[in-house]
């Protein structure tokens, strides 16, 4: 047996005999040469792994054989790893899908400020050097009622931001109901520590008075912090401290009040029958001396932190050192600046801000919808399976309004002699993957966050999956 391995040792071909093969493959011209170089490399090496793994001595070692599938290495290796996918899993902050998505008119900034030089540190009208947090500072003072503002990468670099700034080396009492953990195991006590405040625990899980922060206050606190649970709620045996409550506190004790909103909203979702999450304009008017919350998630803008407040605050974390580490780029300026723009007119940003209108389009739209595309997938199932109208809900997701639920539409698949778990895994494998969801031995595609665009691709790839 040794012998015969070694024999087929010696027939295996070699790389420059299976990269000259794959070079006159008419596939390969688009691909670069070091891939294909590559991809030879790495079929010798698995083709060399079979025949000392296996018993069976009739493997394929043509070369033709071992450069299509050198190719095929070379072809995944050239194929980009970001991708569009299609999302009809009716989670609008889907945060392994990207989370918000962008407008059209954030996409356009975009393109204009990354393909050409751009004012992005200059101060055009004194010809000097500028901020680059000044193309939105203004805008988000307009916009929430605050004094000055800064933008960081995330909102948990804000958090880190304010709290190395305000309170490194001192203490904040924070309720034990309220050190959530956000996704990817990402902790407020943890982003604490990391920041240099040191945590006091305050009141349970369940109840927080404002005596346990009374009680809590000495001469090494440095300010108080409340944290929005967006992700999750507590309910039934509850007590919380309000934030009016909390400032009153703060104020008798010269104490600013630092809130981590999680999710920033800027316009009033009840008004659309929406559940009611405080904005930043709230907050900030219920004497927050600070407000954190994100530039992607409710707003609809790009991942980004925002930091709002009062000048005094805002102006030492300026000169925090940690400032340029968490600084945002030019690409993230440029969308967050129109994304902000849009909000100015109250009248039109919830249709142009991709995240709005998927929250607030009407139930009457998504079944027209989900007609049109029940209709088209009939016609590609055909006799092989079922496919039917169901109304369901979508979430908001991303750790935002966590009991809402949106009423919506749904397609539901039904294939009997098909295994959905397979087709699935399928479609998530197509171009471009379609990501749904599974429920009862059914696939269930939920039109809330599909585009329209994208109603006319879905049965195309069904028909690949299935053939």
């Amino acid at each position: 047996m040794e012998d015969k391995k070694q024999m087929l040792l010696r027939q295996l071909p070699a790389v420059d005999a299976i990269l000259k093969y794959m070079e006159g493959m008419k596939e390969s011209s688009s691909i670069p040469r070091s891939l294909l170089v590559q991809g030879a490399r790495e079929v010798v090496s698995l083709w060399r792994e079979k025949i000392m793994l296996q018993d069976d001595m009739t493997l394929d070692l043509n070369v033709a054989t071992l450069a299509e599938a050198g190719l095929a290495l070379a072809k995944k290796l050239h194929a980009k790893q970001l991708r569009k996918v299609i999302n009809a899993t009716g989670t609008i902050l889907h945060t392994n899908l990207g989370r918000s998505l962008l407008s059209s008119e954030a996409l356009r900034a975009v393109v204009e400020v990354g393909g050409n030089y751009s004012n992005l540190e200059m101060n055009l009208a004194e010809g000097d050097r500028g901020e680059r947090y000044a193309h939105v500072e203004g805008l988000i003072c307009h916009l929430t009622g605050a004094e000055a503002a800064l933008v960081v990468n995330n909102n948990a670099a804000a958090v880190l931001l304010a709290l190395s700034t305000l309170a490194k080396g001192r203490e904040v009492p924070v309720s034990r109901g309220e050190l959530v953990e956000i996704g990817g195991s990402f902790r407020i006590p943890a982003v604490m520590s990391l920041s240099g405040a040191q945590l006091v625990e305050v009141g349970t899980t369940n109840k927080t008075h404002l005596s346990d922060y009374r009680e809590a206050i000495n001469a090494e606190t440095a300010l108080l912090m409340k944290v929005h649970t967006s992700n999750y709620r507590v309910v039934g045996f509850t007590s919380a401290v309000d934030l009016k409550e909390l400032v009153s506190l703060g104020d008798e004790h010269d104490l600013p009040v630092l809130e981590d909103l999680g999710s920033g909203v800027l316009c009033d979702l009840s008004l659309y029958g929406l559940a009611d999450e405080p904005s930043v304009q709230e907050r900030l008017a219920a004497g927050a001396a600070v407000v954190t919350f994100s530039g992607d998630k409710l707003l609809g803008g790009p991942q980004a932190g925002i930091i709002a407040g009062r000048e005094k605050y805002i102006s030492l974390m300026k000169k925090n050192q940690l400032t340029r580490a968490l600084r945002i780029d030019k690409l993230t300026l440029a969308a967050l600046e129109v994304t902000l723009r849009l909000y100015l007119d109250e009248k039109t940003v919830l249709q142009k801000v991709p995240t709005l209108r998927m929250l607030t389009i009407t139930v009457k739209e998504l079944e027209s919808r989900a007609h049109l595309l029940a209709r088209s997938l009939s016609k590609v199932i055909g006799d092989r399976g079922e496919v039917q109208l169901k109304e369901g809900f979508s979430a908001v997701g991303a750790g935002a309004l966590p009991l809402l639920c949106l009423s919506t539409w749904l397609v539901a698949i039904n294939l009997p002699d098909i295994s959905v778990s397979c087709l699935a895994t399928e479609l998530r494998r197509g171009d471009p993957p379609l990501i749904l969801r599974l429920q009862q031995d059914r696939l269930l595609l939920d039109l809330r966050t599909l585009h329209v665009d994208e109603l006319e691709l879905i049965p195309a790839l069904f028909s690949k999956a299935l053939s």
